[in-house]
């Protein structure tokens, strides 16, 4: 038994309905402490997560990371007391009492939504609406993919996940449950906090939605009951661990259950209930004990459940040991990607500097992957509805299909932000390295998950092909300007957009090995020359340029008088205007090339200023010129966008918006003369 509860006995039976009120009391003390915070939803859904975690749901808190462990997903993340008090209870070692007590103050492990990493048991971070349930999706999915390789022996657990009414309102959750009933994720069961509230009252201001309907719609298996009725929640989850699809169990609750004036109001939601509304619901609940106290008796009890879940671990840990696929699952649950694969990518990248390889970087990322997922099963590769465009699918990748989870490929559907929500689920459960496409255009559509990817330092590698102008005539609403831009503003999250086919591999190689962050490979839909090997006289090199964000590609015999600077598909534009103003006007020019900006922020001082160099600097780019002032300074040059694209094919475009060798060096011939 967990060493908190080594000394608690049990003093007389205890009721699911004590073990609930014990939620209740810690989460309305809780918020009332902390002077903020969300009551109502864990008030109210406090019978449901009794029922599941007493009799069904395995996990062990003092092994929260065992493979086989049920998930617990709380989408509806603002009612994060409800899985604080539930972990306390547990005797997860870093949620003491004390914790509850500085519930959302600065360094407390009981942060305002749950947070993925800043306490044990908190499967990923929820408090965006609808982000829970699609990243329970993933998860699902996951679970299904590795049982397949692996067999039921060793993996064989559910997802389990409470949304509320505003979660089922972003419109992400559509994208999310019909991508699940489509692929018949059976592990998968959701717990719909059905209260008909939201912040500005009921939900019938804004909705007249069935939501059963929806999830029958969508393939799911549906049921409803009332969520404070103890043995008809106890019989649904029996039924839906049944199904051969995933569950929806609809259940009506009270928000706010117990407290005798404000229950069933919005004004439980989003407030501390008040002195004296507590005072009135610990005499309605029967609770006779002081703010943060739980009798022995009811926290023996709850202790007892952990002691369930860890018997279950040794049981697994023992059907491991004796596995032949021990070292195979063992290998893939700790995504340690073998080193054929970067032996492949260096072989890769030595024979295409010898070939001199002109292609799109879209096809030279396609040509690279053909290499990774030849070397490993471990990368799982999918597209929103755009694969032969994002070029994410190689030779010998099976698909996905419902019943059939044998393959390594997910076609995703028209569904963006749910395809990067489902990948932070795979690669929040372990046992892949998941890869997805889109346009660059579409990271609007996929940017909620996106920003999620990097909060939780999740290795997730973002496709986004058709990067400029350079797509041509599909025109403005599909040529990303502002998106680099973005990105580039997010944290922890790698922003690749490679010049050539070295660059692409050796870019593939970075995301690849960055297990604590997300990777965006920005690439063209137009041809680019290989540029590396063209300038420069010294034989192919094993060394990985781009892992320094940013490297001279051109340095002139004299010294320099301009430096330009370029990333992507800009870069050959970058190389022709220093030819043009060598031999034109006698001025030397350095090209630099700056795949990652990210990674070059990251080097040392010295190694910033030896490759800007001290001269005049040109940014090239076919995007906004917002974050370039940072490295050209206040005296230097953008080439680029100013406003949205057009359409016609790519080289008038160039033209058109003026981002040409011509421009280039007309602008590096302004600053120095």
């Amino acid at each position: 038994m967990n060493s908190q509860a080594a000394a608690l006995k049990p003093v007389a039976a205890v009721s699911e309905r004590d073990m609930a009120n014990a939620i209740r009391a810690l989460a309305m003390d809780s918020v009332q402490k902390a002077n903020s915070g969300h009551p109502g939803m864990p008030m109210g859904m406090a019978d449901v997560a009794t029922v599941l975690f007493s009799r069904f749901i395995n996990i062990d808190p003092s092994a929260p990371h065992w493979p086989d462990r049920d998930r617990f997903v709380l989408s509806a993340g603002h009612g994060s007391m409800l899985q604080y008090a539930l972990h306390y209870l547990l005797g997860f070692e870093d949620m003491r009492i004390e914790e509850l007590q500085r519930f959302r103050q600065l360094g407390s492990r009981t942060a305002g939504h749950p947070e993925y990493g800043h306490a044990l048991g908190i499967e990923t971070t929820t408090g965006p609406l609808g982000q829970g349930i699609s990243t329970a999706v993933g998860m699902a999915l996951a679970e299904r993919m590795l049982a397949a390789r692996h067999g039921a022996d060793l993996v064989d657990h559910f997802t389990y996940v409470i949304a509320g009414d505003g979660c089922l309102q972003e419109g992400i959750s559509h994208e999310a449950i019909d991508l699940a009933g489509h692929l018949k994720l059976s592990r998968l069961i959701v717990f719909w906090d059905d209260n008909a509230i939201s912040i500005d009252g009921p939900t019938s201001l804004s909705t007249s939605m069935d939501q059963p309907a929806r999830f029958k719609a969508a393939g799911w298996h549906v049921q409803s009951v009332d969520g404070h009725d103890t043995e008809a929640v106890a019989a649904a989850i029996e039924a839906a661990q049944q199904s051969d699809r995933p569950s929806l169990i609809a259940c009506r609750t009270v928000i706010g259950k117990g407290a005798p004036n404000l229950g069933g109001s919005e004004k439980t939601h989003g407030a501390p209930l008040g002195d004296a509304e507590i005072a009135a619901t610990r005499e309605n609940i029967g609770w006779a004990y002081a703010p943060f106290e739980v009798p022995d008796d009811i926290l023996f009890t709850w202790r007892e459940i952990a002691e369930r879940g860890q018997a279950a671990r040794h049981a697994w840990e023992q059907r491991l040991a004796a596995s032949p696929r021990r070292e195979a699952f063992e290998s893939a649950v700790a995504g340690d990607l073998p080193d054929a694969v970067f032996e492949a990518l260096g072989a890769f990248r030595k024979e295409h500097v010898e070939k001199a390889t002109k292609v799109a970087t879209r096809k030279a990322s396609e040509m690279a992957l053909g290499a990774i997922n030849a070397a490993t099963d471990l990368t799982v590769g999918g597209s929103a509805d755009l694969t032969h465009s994002n070029l994410t699918i190689t030779k010998g990748m099976d698909r996905i299909a419902p019943d059939d989870y044998a393959g390594r490929y997910i076609h995703y559907g028209i569904r963006e932000h749910g395809m990067a929500a489902a990948m932070n689920g795979i690669a929040l459960h372990g046992g892949f390295v998941p890869y997805g496409g889109t346009f660059l255009c579409f990271a609007d559509y996929a940017r909620g998950a996106m920003r999620l990817s990097a909060l939780m330092g999740q290795r997730v590698v973002y496709v986004m092909t058709h990067d400029s102008i350079g797509l041509g005539e599909d025109g403005p609403t599909h040529q990303p300007v502002e998106h680099l831009a973005m990105l580039r503003a997010t944290p922890n999250l790698n922003v690749f957009r490679p010049a050539d086919i070295i660059e692409t591999a050796e870019c593939w190689e970075l995301a690849l090995k960055s297990k604590n962050r997300p990777s965006v490979l920005v690439l063209s839909r137009q041809n680019l020359p290989m540029l590396r090997q063209a300038l420069s006289d010294e034989p192919h090199s094993d060394e990985n340029r781009s892992s320094q964000g940013a490297y001279i590609l051109r340095e002139p015999a004299e010294h320099r008088a301009v430096t330009l600077i370029a990333t992507g598909s800009e870069v050959e534009i970058a190389v022709t205007a220093a030819e043009r103003l060598e031999t034109e006007h006698g001025i030397a020019a350095a090209v630099v090339s700056m795949p990652c900006w990210e990674l070059f922020e990251e080097q040392d001082a010295d190694y910033r200023k030896s490759v800007l160099g001290s001269a005049p600097r040109v940014a090239v780019e076919a995007a906004a010129r917002l974050g370039w002032d940072r490295w050209v300074g206040d005296t230097g040059a953008f080439v680029g966008m100013a406003g949205f694209g057009a359409s016609a094919p790519a080289p008038d475009l160039y033209r058109h918006f003026d981002i040409t060798p011509e421009a280039v060096a007309a602008a590096a011939l302004k600053l120095i003369i």
